[in-house]
């Protein structure tokens, strides 16, 4: 990737998964009305804490609450970093 940022302690950097544009059924969803994504994939990952060692890696597929992490935009994309703690599952 390439990224030139590196989180510290048990942060993670993740890239959301895109925002449904349509619906099952087939109805096209407005920008202001998309749900903000709860998914997304580990970019980039701290070296732990001495006593908790991250258990997330790079390209796991995650499920983060609504309102986790912190946006970011580097190099002209979306990115959320978090505490490894906000995630909820691997998946």
């Amino acid at each position: 990737m390439g990224l030139s940022i590196k989180p510290l302690a048990d942060r993670v950097l993740v890239e959301p998964a895109p925002a449904e544009t349509k619906t099952a059924s087939g109805l096209i969803i407005p920008d202001n009305a998309k749900e903000k994504p709860q998914q997304g994939t580990v970019v980039a990952v701290g070296n732990g804490k001495v006593d908790e060692p991250l258990t997330v890696k790079v390209g796991d597929t995650v499920l983060y609450g609504k309102y986790g992490g912190t946006d970011l935009k580097l190099e002209g994309k979306d990115y959320l970093i978090m505490r490894e703690s906000d995630i909820l599952a691997i998946i």
